[in-house]
Protein backbone atom coordinates (compact mmCIF):
# COMPACT_ATOMS: atom_id res chain seq x y z
CA UNK A 1 0.00 0.00 0.00
CA UNK A 2 1.26 3.20 -1.01
CA UNK A 3 -0.06 6.52 1.63
CA UNK A 4 -0.10 9.88 0.51
CA UNK A 5 -0.95 12.92 2.09
CA UNK A 6 -3.05 15.48 0.32
CA UNK A 7 -3.36 19.03 1.52
CA UNK A 8 -3.70 22.69 0.17
CA UNK A 9 -5.07 25.70 1.78
CA UNK A 10 -8.66 26.44 1.45
CA UNK A 11 -9.73 27.39 -1.70
CA UNK A 12 -6.63 25.90 -3.31
CA UNK A 13 -8.71 22.97 -5.47
CA UNK A 14 -7.83 20.47 -3.35
CA UNK A 15 -11.03 18.60 -3.28
CA UNK A 16 -10.65 19.04 -6.99
CA UNK A 17 -7.69 16.77 -6.51
CA UNK A 18 -8.92 14.56 -4.32
CA UNK A 19 -11.82 13.51 -6.47
CA UNK A 20 -9.54 13.56 -9.78
CA UNK A 21 -7.75 10.85 -7.86
CA UNK A 22 -10.52 9.24 -6.40
CA UNK A 23 -11.35 8.39 -10.27
CA UNK A 24 -8.17 7.45 -10.84
CA UNK A 25 -8.33 4.23 -8.70
CA UNK A 26 -7.09 5.78 -5.24
CA UNK A 27 -8.94 4.66 -2.13
CA UNK A 28 -9.39 8.51 -0.53
CA UNK A 29 -9.93 8.97 3.30
CA UNK A 30 -11.37 12.25 3.61
CA UNK A 31 -9.96 14.31 7.27
CA UNK A 32 -13.27 16.58 6.81
CA UNK A 33 -15.54 13.66 6.37
CA UNK A 34 -14.48 12.12 9.70
CA UNK A 35 -14.35 15.25 11.21
CA UNK A 36 -17.87 15.93 10.86
CA UNK A 37 -18.56 12.05 11.89
CA UNK A 38 -16.65 11.95 15.20
CA UNK A 39 -19.16 15.24 16.30
CA UNK A 40 -22.04 13.88 14.65
CA UNK A 41 -25.54 14.40 16.84
CA UNK A 42 -25.59 12.15 19.90
CA UNK A 43 -21.24 11.34 19.65
CA UNK A 44 -19.42 11.56 22.84
CA UNK A 45 -17.40 14.41 20.07
CA UNK A 46 -20.09 16.45 20.43
CA UNK A 47 -20.82 16.38 23.94
CA UNK A 48 -17.47 17.00 24.11
CA UNK A 49 -17.59 20.32 22.12
CA UNK A 50 -19.91 21.31 23.64
CA UNK A 51 -18.77 20.85 26.92
CA UNK A 52 -15.94 23.42 25.87
CA UNK A 53 -17.65 26.14 23.57
CA UNK A 54 -21.15 26.12 25.28
CA UNK A 55 -24.67 25.92 23.58
CA UNK A 56 -24.29 28.32 21.39
CA UNK A 57 -22.67 26.38 18.75
CA UNK A 58 -25.42 23.73 18.29
CA UNK A 59 -27.96 24.47 15.73
CA UNK A 60 -31.83 24.09 16.70
CA UNK A 61 -31.40 20.46 15.32
CA UNK A 62 -29.27 20.13 17.89
CA UNK A 63 -26.35 19.82 15.48
CA UNK A 64 -23.20 21.40 15.71
CA UNK A 65 -23.48 24.65 14.01
CA UNK A 66 -20.09 24.24 12.04
CA UNK A 67 -20.53 28.14 10.63
CA UNK A 68 -21.10 29.76 14.07
CA UNK A 69 -18.30 27.43 15.91
CA UNK A 70 -16.19 28.74 12.89
CA UNK A 71 -16.17 32.03 13.78
CA UNK A 72 -15.36 31.66 17.19
CA UNK A 73 -12.56 29.77 16.50
CA UNK A 74 -10.93 30.92 13.18
CA UNK A 75 -10.75 34.48 14.83
CA UNK A 76 -8.95 33.17 17.80
CA UNK A 77 -6.40 31.23 18.06
CA UNK A 78 -6.23 29.86 21.30
CA UNK A 79 -10.04 28.43 20.72
CA UNK A 80 -8.64 26.77 18.08
CA UNK A 81 -6.28 24.81 20.00
CA UNK A 82 -9.02 24.51 22.41
CA UNK A 83 -11.23 22.52 19.75
CA UNK A 84 -8.16 20.79 17.99
CA UNK A 85 -7.63 19.26 21.86
CA UNK A 86 -11.10 17.59 21.27
CA UNK A 87 -11.26 16.84 18.02
CA UNK A 88 -8.10 15.39 16.93
CA UNK A 89 -7.41 12.79 18.89
CA UNK A 90 -10.99 10.96 17.65
CA UNK A 91 -10.13 11.56 14.09
CA UNK A 92 -6.96 10.24 14.42
CA UNK A 93 -7.95 6.74 15.50
CA UNK A 94 -10.73 7.04 13.08
CA UNK A 95 -8.69 7.99 10.13
CA UNK A 96 -6.09 5.00 11.58
CA UNK A 97 -9.07 2.33 11.29
CA UNK A 98 -10.04 3.66 7.57
CA UNK A 99 -6.59 3.68 6.56
CA UNK A 100 -6.16 0.06 8.12
CA UNK A 101 -9.31 -1.43 6.84
CA UNK A 102 -8.15 0.33 2.97
CA UNK A 103 -5.02 -2.25 3.13
CA UNK A 104 -6.42 -5.34 4.06
CA UNK A 105 -9.17 -4.94 1.43
CA UNK A 106 -6.89 -4.29 -0.73
CA UNK A 107 -2.78 -4.56 0.31
CA UNK A 108 -2.00 -2.87 -4.03
CA UNK A 109 -3.79 0.39 -2.98
CA UNK A 110 -2.66 4.07 -3.37
CA UNK A 111 -4.46 5.64 -0.05
CA UNK A 112 -5.03 9.42 -0.26
CA UNK A 113 -5.32 11.06 3.07
CA UNK A 114 -7.19 14.46 2.17
CA UNK A 115 -6.22 16.54 5.02
CA UNK A 116 -6.33 20.16 4.78
CA UNK A 117 -4.56 20.58 8.75
CA UNK A 118 -1.90 18.03 7.23
CA UNK A 119 0.94 21.20 7.80
CA UNK A 120 -0.33 22.26 10.80
CA UNK A 121 -0.41 18.79 12.29
CA UNK A 122 3.59 18.48 11.81
CA UNK A 123 2.38 14.44 10.62
CA UNK A 124 4.10 14.59 7.51
CA UNK A 125 6.47 11.95 8.45
CA UNK A 126 3.52 9.61 8.45
CA UNK A 127 3.47 9.44 4.12
CA UNK A 128 5.06 7.87 1.61
CA UNK A 129 4.47 11.15 -0.14
CA UNK A 130 2.45 14.33 0.66
CA UNK A 131 0.93 16.41 -2.32
CA UNK A 132 0.04 20.13 -1.59
CA UNK A 133 -1.90 21.96 -3.95
CA UNK A 134 -1.25 25.61 -4.24
CA UNK A 135 -2.63 28.76 -5.21
CA UNK A 136 -2.32 32.17 -5.12
CA UNK A 137 -3.82 33.96 -2.10
CA UNK A 138 -6.11 36.24 -4.05
CA UNK A 139 -7.16 33.56 -6.32
CA UNK A 140 -8.40 31.47 -2.61
CA UNK A 141 -10.06 34.44 -1.67
CA UNK A 142 -12.03 34.87 -4.77
CA UNK A 143 -13.43 31.38 -4.47
CA UNK A 144 -14.09 31.64 -1.01
CA UNK A 145 -16.23 34.93 -1.83
CA UNK A 146 -17.60 34.13 -4.88
CA UNK A 147 -17.94 30.53 -5.05
CA UNK A 148 -18.50 29.90 -0.86
CA UNK A 149 -20.65 33.05 -0.09
CA UNK A 150 -18.09 33.80 2.92
CA UNK A 151 -17.40 37.44 3.82
CA UNK A 152 -14.42 38.98 2.77
CA UNK A 153 -13.22 39.05 6.10
CA UNK A 154 -14.41 35.56 7.27
CA UNK A 155 -12.49 34.22 4.07
CA UNK A 156 -9.33 36.22 4.83
CA UNK A 157 -9.54 34.83 8.69
CA UNK A 158 -10.02 31.67 7.31
CA UNK A 159 -6.80 31.68 4.72
CA UNK A 160 -4.65 33.27 7.69
CA UNK A 161 -5.72 30.29 10.50
CA UNK A 162 -3.80 27.93 8.42
CA UNK A 163 -0.11 27.52 7.20
CA UNK A 164 1.28 29.57 4.69
CA UNK A 165 2.75 29.07 1.10
CA UNK A 166 6.61 28.62 2.61
CA UNK A 167 5.47 26.16 5.04
CA UNK A 168 3.53 24.02 2.80
CA UNK A 169 6.58 23.91 -0.20
CA UNK A 170 8.64 22.46 2.85
CA UNK A 171 6.32 19.96 3.76
CA UNK A 172 5.48 18.81 0.20
CA UNK A 173 7.22 15.99 -2.42
CA UNK A 174 4.89 17.31 -4.84
CA UNK A 175 3.23 20.74 -5.40
CA UNK A 176 0.03 21.13 -7.93
CA UNK A 177 -0.57 24.12 -9.47
CA UNK A 178 -4.33 24.63 -8.31
CA UNK A 179 -4.29 28.38 -9.70
CA UNK A 180 -5.98 27.43 -12.69
CA UNK A 181 -8.94 25.25 -14.15
CA UNK A 182 -9.85 22.05 -12.60
CA UNK A 183 -8.79 19.90 -16.03
CA UNK A 184 -5.29 22.07 -15.39
CA UNK A 185 -4.64 20.28 -12.23
CA UNK A 186 -6.62 17.08 -13.39
CA UNK A 187 -3.57 16.82 -16.19
CA UNK A 188 -1.14 17.16 -13.58
CA UNK A 189 -2.52 14.33 -11.59
CA UNK A 190 -3.08 11.47 -14.26
CA UNK A 191 0.33 12.07 -15.10
CA UNK A 192 1.57 12.05 -11.39
CA UNK A 193 -0.87 9.01 -11.42
CA UNK A 194 0.77 7.29 -14.03
CA UNK A 195 4.28 8.22 -13.77
CA UNK A 196 5.09 8.58 -10.11
CA UNK A 197 2.19 7.00 -7.58
CA UNK A 198 1.19 3.68 -9.33
CA UNK A 199 4.94 2.82 -9.92
CA UNK A 200 5.96 3.80 -6.08
CA UNK A 201 3.62 1.58 -5.22
CA UNK A 202 4.42 -1.34 -6.75
CA UNK A 203 8.14 -1.17 -6.09
CA UNK A 204 7.11 -0.43 -2.33
CA UNK A 205 5.06 -3.60 -2.57
CA UNK A 206 7.57 -5.68 -4.31
CA UNK A 207 10.67 -4.46 -2.36
CA UNK A 208 12.14 -3.32 -5.17
CA UNK A 209 14.52 -0.13 -6.20
CA UNK A 210 13.30 2.07 -8.52
CA UNK A 211 15.42 2.43 -11.77
CA UNK A 212 18.21 5.05 -11.86
CA UNK A 213 20.69 5.88 -14.14
CA UNK A 214 23.82 3.37 -14.47
CA UNK A 215 26.53 6.56 -15.00
CA UNK A 216 26.96 9.21 -12.34
CA UNK A 217 24.77 12.45 -13.52
CA UNK A 218 25.39 15.28 -11.86
CA UNK A 219 22.83 18.35 -12.12
CA UNK A 220 23.47 22.01 -10.32
CA UNK A 221 22.54 22.95 -7.34
CA UNK A 222 19.11 22.73 -5.59
CA UNK A 223 17.56 24.34 -2.92
CA UNK A 224 14.78 22.02 -2.40
CA UNK A 225 17.08 19.38 -1.69
CA UNK A 226 17.36 20.97 1.99
CA UNK A 227 13.96 20.52 2.57
CA UNK A 228 13.80 16.86 0.66
CA UNK A 229 16.81 15.73 3.13
CA UNK A 230 14.49 17.11 6.07
CA UNK A 231 11.30 15.35 5.07
CA UNK A 232 13.30 11.89 4.40
CA UNK A 233 14.84 12.56 7.69
CA UNK A 234 11.50 12.53 9.70
CA UNK A 235 10.30 9.46 7.94
CA UNK A 236 13.18 7.34 8.13
CA UNK A 237 13.68 8.46 12.27
CA UNK A 238 9.56 7.83 12.58
CA UNK A 239 10.18 4.09 11.09
CA UNK A 240 13.48 3.30 12.72
CA UNK A 241 12.71 4.29 16.03
CA UNK A 242 14.72 3.83 19.17
CA UNK A 243 16.63 1.86 17.13
CA UNK A 244 18.58 4.86 15.45
CA UNK A 245 20.69 6.81 17.63
CA UNK A 246 20.98 9.36 14.69
CA UNK A 247 19.51 9.89 11.22
CA UNK A 248 21.15 12.71 9.19
CA UNK A 249 21.52 14.37 5.76
CA UNK A 250 24.72 13.52 4.14
CA UNK A 251 26.64 13.80 1.30
CA UNK A 252 26.74 16.11 -1.94
CA UNK A 253 22.85 17.28 -1.57
CA UNK A 254 23.50 18.13 2.04
CA UNK A 255 26.09 20.90 1.45
CA UNK A 256 24.10 23.90 -0.23
CA UNK A 257 25.27 25.18 -3.25
CA UNK A 258 27.50 21.99 -4.60
CA UNK A 259 26.52 20.19 -7.71
CA UNK A 260 25.18 16.63 -7.55
CA UNK A 261 24.09 13.56 -8.59
CA UNK A 262 20.15 14.13 -8.14
CA UNK A 263 20.51 11.56 -5.00
CA UNK A 264 19.57 11.91 -1.15
CA UNK A 265 22.15 10.48 0.98
CA UNK A 266 20.97 10.16 4.33
CA UNK A 267 23.32 8.41 7.38
CA UNK A 268 21.16 5.95 10.10
CA UNK A 269 23.98 4.86 12.72
CA UNK A 270 22.35 1.92 14.93
CA UNK A 271 24.27 0.60 18.07
CA UNK A 272 25.17 -2.29 15.78
CA UNK A 273 25.14 -4.17 12.60
CA UNK A 274 22.65 -6.69 13.40
CA UNK A 275 20.56 -3.72 14.59
CA UNK A 276 21.35 -1.55 11.33
CA UNK A 277 20.37 -4.47 9.31
CA UNK A 278 17.45 -4.83 11.11
CA UNK A 279 16.39 -1.21 10.44
CA UNK A 280 17.47 -1.28 6.68
CA UNK A 281 14.74 -3.61 6.22
CA UNK A 282 11.82 -1.87 7.90
CA UNK A 283 11.99 1.41 6.35
CA UNK A 284 9.31 0.37 4.19
CA UNK A 285 7.06 3.17 5.72
CA UNK A 286 9.36 5.84 4.68
CA UNK A 287 9.21 4.49 0.94
CA UNK A 288 13.06 2.70 1.41
CA UNK A 289 13.24 -0.78 0.41
CA UNK A 290 16.54 -2.74 1.44
CA UNK A 291 18.26 -4.78 -1.91
CA UNK A 292 19.79 -7.73 -1.81
CA UNK A 293 23.34 -8.37 -1.71
CA UNK A 294 26.26 -7.34 1.37
CA UNK A 295 27.34 -3.53 1.75
CA UNK A 296 30.46 -2.28 2.47
CA UNK A 297 32.33 0.81 3.47
CA UNK A 298 36.06 1.89 3.26
CA UNK A 299 37.16 4.54 5.69
CA UNK A 300 39.15 6.86 4.77
CA UNK A 301 40.90 6.24 7.85
CA UNK A 302 41.79 2.14 7.24
CA UNK A 303 43.76 3.39 4.01
CA UNK A 304 47.04 1.28 4.22
CA UNK A 305 45.62 -1.01 6.73
CA UNK A 306 46.49 -4.48 5.40
CA UNK A 307 44.39 -5.64 2.01
CA UNK A 308 41.37 -4.57 0.56
CA UNK A 309 39.27 -7.01 2.87
CA UNK A 310 40.50 -5.53 6.18
CA UNK A 311 39.95 -1.88 5.18
CA UNK A 312 36.50 -3.22 4.24
CA UNK A 313 33.45 -2.11 7.04
CA UNK A 314 29.88 -4.12 6.42
CA UNK A 315 26.98 -1.59 6.84
CA UNK A 316 23.43 -2.20 5.67
CA UNK A 317 21.56 -0.13 2.81
CA UNK A 318 18.44 1.23 1.89
CA UNK A 319 17.11 2.74 -1.26
CA UNK A 320 14.12 4.51 -2.74
CA UNK A 321 11.05 2.82 -4.46
CA UNK A 322 9.91 6.06 -5.20
CA UNK A 323 10.39 6.57 -9.30
CA UNK A 324 10.60 10.76 -8.45
CA UNK A 325 13.25 10.85 -5.85
CA UNK A 326 16.44 8.82 -5.84
CA UNK A 327 17.74 8.28 -2.21
CA UNK A 328 20.86 6.11 -0.81
CA UNK A 329 20.30 5.22 2.80
CA UNK A 330 23.32 3.85 4.27
CA UNK A 331 22.78 2.24 8.40
CA UNK A 332 25.60 2.24 9.87
CA UNK A 333 26.48 0.92 13.35
CA UNK A 334 28.29 3.54 15.91
CA UNK A 335 31.64 1.49 15.60
CA UNK A 336 32.31 2.10 11.64
CA UNK A 337 35.15 5.08 11.11
CA UNK A 338 32.31 6.10 8.31
CA UNK A 339 30.16 7.21 10.36
CA UNK A 340 31.91 9.90 11.65
CA UNK A 341 34.14 10.13 8.35
CA UNK A 342 31.11 11.34 5.91
CA UNK A 343 29.66 13.77 8.87
CA UNK A 344 33.14 15.55 8.80
CA UNK A 345 33.41 15.87 5.24
CA UNK A 346 29.96 17.28 4.97
CA UNK A 347 30.79 19.75 7.47
CA UNK A 348 33.93 20.81 6.03
CA UNK A 349 32.75 21.16 2.42
CA UNK A 350 29.41 23.53 4.37
CA UNK A 351 32.34 25.56 6.08
CA UNK A 352 35.16 25.81 3.13
CA UNK A 353 34.15 27.88 -0.34
CA UNK A 354 37.58 26.70 -1.86
CA UNK A 355 37.05 23.41 -0.71
CA UNK A 356 33.24 22.94 -2.65
CA UNK A 357 34.51 24.36 -5.73
CA UNK A 358 37.59 22.59 -5.69
CA UNK A 359 35.36 19.16 -5.33
CA UNK A 360 32.81 20.25 -7.81
CA UNK A 361 35.77 20.56 -10.43
CA UNK A 362 36.55 16.92 -9.07
CA UNK A 363 33.09 15.91 -9.65
CA UNK A 364 32.72 17.11 -13.62
CA UNK A 365 36.01 15.64 -14.22
CA UNK A 366 35.17 11.84 -13.14
CA UNK A 367 31.87 11.79 -14.46
CA UNK A 368 33.37 13.15 -17.48
CA UNK A 369 35.67 9.88 -17.33
CA UNK A 370 33.83 6.99 -15.63
CA UNK A 371 30.66 5.44 -17.01
CA UNK A 372 30.15 3.90 -13.95
CA UNK A 373 28.91 4.69 -10.61
CA UNK A 374 32.13 2.67 -8.68
CA UNK A 375 34.42 4.19 -11.09
CA UNK A 376 33.03 7.80 -9.86
CA UNK A 377 33.48 7.08 -6.35
CA UNK A 378 36.66 5.52 -6.31
CA UNK A 379 37.83 8.45 -7.74
CA UNK A 380 37.02 11.15 -4.95
CA UNK A 381 39.10 8.80 -2.19
CA UNK A 382 42.46 10.93 -2.53
CA UNK A 383 40.30 14.10 -2.29
CA UNK A 384 38.25 12.83 0.72
CA UNK A 385 41.23 11.89 2.68
CA UNK A 386 42.65 15.50 2.12
CA UNK A 387 40.15 17.36 3.09
CA UNK A 388 39.58 15.01 6.09
CA UNK A 389 43.27 15.22 7.20
CA UNK A 390 42.92 19.20 6.74
CA UNK A 391 39.59 19.04 8.92
CA UNK A 392 41.08 16.99 11.85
Amino acid sequence: MLYVGLTGGVGAGKSTAAAVLRDLGAVVVDADAIAREVVAPGSPGLAAVVAEFGQGVLGADGALDRPALGRVVFADPSRRRALEAVTHPLVLARTEQLVARAQAEDPSAVVVHDIPLLVELRRTDRYHLVLAVMADEEVRLRRLTRGRGMSDDDARARVAAQADDDARRAAADVLLDGSGSPEQLAEQLRALWTERLVPFEEHLRRGEQAPRPHRPVLVPPDPAWAAAGERLVARVARAAGDRALDVQHTGSTAVPGLLAKDCIDLQVVCPDLVTAREVAGDLRSAGLVAPPGEWWDQPTSRRGQGGEDYRRVPKAFAVNADPGRRVDCHVRDAANPEVREVLAFRDALRADPRAREAYALLKRGLAAKHHDIDGYAAGKTEFIAEVLARSS
